[in-house]
């Protein structure tokens, strides 16, 4: 199944879902071994709101049940190499995180190399924290000989004086093939502004194309169908003498003060400078990108689209099983590739669901992709609510529009658990207040709280996303707050959701919604939108 989104453990997505050979290109970019927590940051639109943050993932890792349950699935394949390999580095490095991270990863990397073509190569992103024990554990899944590169990515420029080391400022990226025939394009760089200047000063008058000059000599002496008088010399020509006649008629010689052709070699005909495996032309991304969504570890579509580009062609199958915001997947559709994103939570998939309806909704509709494990019935989000109400709230707060606060964070906020942001013109947004419940205590007390806090905090418009169905007191409450009139047309102030509403069309009425991140563009105003529905932004 392709243009699909998968919600669940990847090893488990993989075995269950993805048959085997049936993908062209991987890009993976697991977690780093960094020991570290990252978090989501949120930034609100100009104009009004507040920045928040939620934890994206925990990169941390420890021995334990789940890391012995890899190593006895990496017995059962059969691949001994790769169970030598991995008895070898447990005995030298003992059951801790680093271990426990690389049975994780192997395990995985079995699956991977299983659903992969024979013309198919897999890009694994990393850094220098498991670098090297991970190139072990790919040479002993995919074969010493598959090996093609290991890509050295210049991702930052050193910030701050290192005193113990030097600043680290790269990414690793190895790239395996899973047979002979790999799919290869090379990739070229342009041509520096030194060497343009330096080669190419030439400038055609009647054109404006820049060109250099280069020898019409052919380099091998003994070619008699070669040899031929023109412009009055006898030489060992480059072609043929109807070929020679041909760049005459077409302007493409030159000739010297002594009647010696030179050829035109112009600068937009040059493919460019071919790339290796060291990148430093592609910045990572910063805080003023206009692709910035605030997650962690985002890395620049550009960086994407050369992979896919370098290894794929168009209508061929990309992977990636840790998608995280999905830019892999953005880069992909973006070159007219089929895909496949794998994530582990219900935050990544939403943002993805959002990032793709944002980037490729066109007049004629939205984009068609599936999304697989999340909430399609009311049953169903109501099992998420019982069984992970965290992620429940996470879930609900994306699928109307609005982004989760500070992981849900309670306290003076009363249990405001996210913000929306709608346009008040053509231009400028407001905040509205989200605040979750997944359990069955829900009553008329809440709808009050919530109100306070729209009065207090001055939020035009509020949204009570609930589990379960609201009490006729707690509709009346809602309805008290009144309407808050704008550019677009009136909207209820404060409105109450179930998954059930959510299911059956009958959504948030409210203005347009703004993204977050990056710019937004103008929108239509009362005159072409229709009052009292959810816009779209243009």
């Amino acid at each position: 199944m392709t243009n699909t989104l998968y919600y669940g453990d990847n090893l488990e997505v993989l075995r269950e879902h993805v048959a085997d050979g049936s993908v062209d290109l991987i890009y993976l970019d697991p977690p780093f071994n960094s020991n570290a927590s990252y978090n989501v940051l949120f930034r609100a639109p100009s104009g009004g709101g507040t920045d928040a943050s939620i934890e994206a993932f925990d990169d941390t890792w420890q021995w334990g049940p789940s890391a012995e349950l890899a190593l006895d699935d990496i017995r059962a394949t059969g691949n001994h190499k790769l169970h030598t390999l991995m008895g070898a580095i447990r005995t030298a490095l003992g059951d801790n995180a680093l271990m426990a991270y690389l049975a994780m990863m192997a395990v995985r990397l079995v699956e991977l190399h299983r659903v992969l073509k024979d013309t198919g190569s897999l890009y694994l992103h990393c850094d220098p924290t498991a670098s090297h024990y991970l190139k072990l554990v790919l040479d002993a899944v995919f074969g010493i000989e598959s090996f093609g590169n290991e890509i050295v990515w210049q991702r930052t420029n050193a910030k701050s004086h290192a005193y113990t080391r030097f600043p680290s400022a790269h990414d690793v990226i190895f790239r395996y093939q899973r047979g002979n025939a790999a799919v290869w394009h090379t990739q070229y760089l342009p041509h520096s502004d030194k060497l343009i200047k330096s080669h190419y000063s030439n400038i055609e008058e009647r054109t404006g194309r820049r060109y250099t000059l280069g020898d019409t000599l052919n380099p091998n002496k003994n070619r008699p169908n070669l040899t031929y008088e023109w412009n009055g010399l006898t030489r060992v020509w480059r072609w043929t003498k109807d070929k020679m006649q041909q760049m005459h008629d077409d302007g493409r010689l030159i000739y010297t003060s002594n009647g010696m052709p030179r050829q035109k070699r112009y600068l937009d005909e040059m493919e460019g400078t071919p790339l290796t495996d060291v990148w430093t032309d592609i910045p990572p991304i910063n805080s003023q990108a206009q692709e910035r969504l605030g997650y962690p570890t985002q890395k620049p579509r550009a960086l994407l689209e050369r992979i896919i580009a370098a290894s794929s062609n168009p209508g061929d199958v990309v992977l990636d099983p840790f998608c995280g915001c999905g830019t892999a997947v953005d880069a992909a559709q973006k070159l007219g590739r089929q895909w496949i994103g794998i994530d582990v939570t219900h935050l990544a998939i939403g943002l993805i669901e959002k990032r793709m309806h944002e980037g490729y909704d066109t007049d004629a509709g939205p984009l068609q992709f599936e999304i697989v494990g999340v909430p399609k019935d009311k049953d169903s989000a109501l099992r998420l609510a019982e069984d992970k109400p965290h992620d429940f709230q996470n879930w609900f707060c994306l699928k109307v529009g609005g982004y989760p606060l500070d992981g849900g964070r309670k306290g003076a906020d009363r249990g405001v658990d996210g913000h929306f942001y709608p346009y008040e013109n053509s231009r400028d947004t407001s905040t509205g207040v989200i605040s979750v419940k997944a359990g069955h205590n829900i009553g008329v007390a809440m709808i009050r709280d919530l109100r306070g806090v729209m009065e207090r905090e001055g939020y035009p418009f509020a949204l009570f996303l609930s589990a379960y169905e609201p009490t006729g007191p707690m509709k009346a409450e809602a309805a008290a707050a009144g309407v808050h009139e704008n550019d677009f047309g009136r909207f209820p102030r404060l409105q109450i959701l179930t998954p059930a509403d959510l299911f059956h069309g009958a959504g948030a009425k409210l203005p347009p919604l703004a993204p977050i991140n990056r710019r937004h563009a103008r929108v239509e105003t009362r005159s072409s939108h229709k009052a009292g529905g959810q816009g779209s932004l243009l």
